[in-house]
């Protein structure tokens, strides 16, 4: 069994700090497995809104929330909108007898509704599935494969991994994704989510999709809005700097967990996704979000110019300007595209991240270092 002690913790501390705290990410990542080391599932103070018994004893909510002491947990809280007042009541009490966990896998709904009723109140944390710091380094090539979705990282097999991640997808097209007010027909779903895999990595433009969809360009922005306020997939904007120079301005769209990636792909093996054209793409998209998982970055950017010069991911960590380059190779070298980066973007360092064993300088602010040191990352981390 893995635990989750990081994560953990930062709930602990969110719950000391905060009246209200809200687990928000996509469905299975283990937010209710998180939940439940703070309360037991057969706690009066555990209520979750799909089972039938809690949804009955929230009847009065007011009735039901305010004897209650400690930390008081609701599960899929966006199928109950009506809470987020009472809990703005219940969380202004002085002294203050409880404070509320919440948990919801609709993340643009939870959002705007506790926003509007919480607000100052509530503390957000985000659930994105098991890390590489969670699995161990050792692991990181299965968690490459399967992603982190605990089910899929954990599954017995291959075969029992992709059959998960397959019926998952399913289940998001034609359960989840209506539920949050999305009128657009699942197989049209698939085919975008599909095509949205073909191009993860890459400079998004709403034109080829729309037409290969047969859809104005509008409606296939939505589509990738809603997969992305799902948790789902990525659109990391660019950032742009005050330089005579012509820098790309569209959103790069990465789908979050390489393992759903992979099962959009129909990749099935491990030789499979090392032969697949998307491997390179892949292996860049897993190691972007294992780094904002570990930093708990919110601002994140890439950085290109239409003369050839690219970055990454530029983050801001500590006051710093912190340049990463993602290389799948043995031994990588600077080049030109890293130093002008380095110049124009003004970098205190630039860290080159590769799939080896071994940490070395490339030169002034320049390191490589492994992929396996993410593991040992917290967002205290000092790039």
């Amino acid at each position: 069994m893995l635990t989750r002690d990081s994560i953990q913790s930062r709930i602990r501390g969110a719950l000391k700090r905060s009246r209200v705290v809200a687990l928000v990410g996509p469905r299975q990542s283990g937010k209710t497995t998180l939940a439940r080391a703070f309360v037991r599932a057969d706690a009066v103070n555990y209520f979750d809104l799909e089972d039938p018994a809690s949804l009955a004893r929230l009847a009065q909510p007011m009735v039901a929330l305010a004897p209650l002491k400690g930390i008081v947990v609701v599960d899929e809280i966006q199928r109950r909108p009506e809470l987020f007042p009472v809990l703005r009541v219940l969380a202004d009490r002085r002294p203050l007898p409880a404070r509320f966990l919440v948990l919801g896998s609709a993340s643009p709904v939870l959002l705007r509704q506790s926003s509007e009723s919480l607000a100052g109140r509530l503390e957000v944390i985000d659930v994105a599935g098991l890390a590489l710091g969670e699995v161990g380094a050792v692991h990181g090539e299965r968690h490459w494969r399967r992603g982190g979705f605990p089910r899929s990282y954990l599954a017995r097999s291959e075969a029992d991994s992709l059959t998960w991640r397959q019926e998952f997808i399913r289940t998001i097209i034609e359960r989840d994704l209506p539920q949050l007010g999305s009128a657009v027909a699942p197989a049209a779903m698939r085919r975008f989510w599909a095509m949205l895999a073909h191009y993860h990595g890459q400079i998004w433009s709403a034109a080829d999709p729309a037409r290969s969809l047969g859809v104005s360009e509008p409606t296939v922005r939505r589509y990738l809005d809603l997969l992305t306020g799902a948790y789902l997939a990525r659109q990391l904007p660019p950032w742009h700097e005050n330089l005579a120079k012509r820098q790309v301005k569209a959103p790069k769209a990465y789908v979050r967990d390489c393992g759903l990636l992979h099962a959009l792909l129909g990749i099935a093996s491990p030789k499979a996704l090392l032969e697949h054209p998307k491997c390179g793409a892949s292996w860049e998209g897993y190691v972007i979000e294992e780094v904002l998982k570990a930093l708990d970055a919110r601002d994140a950017y890439f950085w290109a110019t239409h003369q050839g010069a690219e970055l990454d991911l530029l983050l801001f960590h500590g006051g710093k300007r912190i340049g990463i380059e993602i290389k799948r190779a043995d031994a990588p070298s600077v080049t030109k595209s890293m130093q002008i980066a380095l110049d124009d973007l003004k970098l205190d360092r630039l860290l080159v991240l590769y799939p080896g064993q071994r940490a070395y300088a490339l030169g002034e602010r320049v390191d490589v270092l492994p992929v396996a040191a993410i593991a040992d990352w917290t967002p205290k981390t000092r790039l």
